[in-house]
């Protein structure tokens, strides 16, 4: 039964990667974000591939169902890549309002230039 398990995860594993390679090729995403993404890719096909690591780990984890494990990390993975991304949106936030505000003056500028241009 277990070893079922692994094998859907190898599969799972290389389909997430080849779907990662072609978003990055069709330029739906970005380079700086697929590594992410395939680095959690790789690092699944590797502990998939070695149920041996995964038992020994379930075990220091006093986890009973081994290929558990392998959705224990991509939770975790998951959490950190979520608190990742919303750091990354903070960031791209605040330069948008900052690009408003600099918008806005420039535009008050060139109002007040066209006005004295017409007086």
């Amino acid at each position: 039964m277990t070893f079922n398990v692994y094998i859907i995860a190898i599969i799972f594993s290389i389909i997430f990667l080849v779907a990662i390679i072609e978003l990055v090729r069709k330029n739906k995403l970005l380079e700086k974000y697929s590594l992410l993404w395939i680095l959690f890719g790789v690092v699944l096909l590797i502990l998939s591939s070695t149920p041996l690591f995964i038992e020994k780990i379930a075990s220091v984890l006093d986890i009973k169902y081994a290929p558990s494990v392998l959705f224990l990390f991509g939770m975790v993975y998951l959490i950190i890549y979520n608190l990742h991304i919303t750091t990354v949106f903070s960031k791209q936030s605040q330069k948008i309002t900052r690009l408003n505000q600099e918008i806005a003056l420039l535009k008050e500028k060139v109002e007040k230039m066209e006005a004295n241009k017409e007086h």
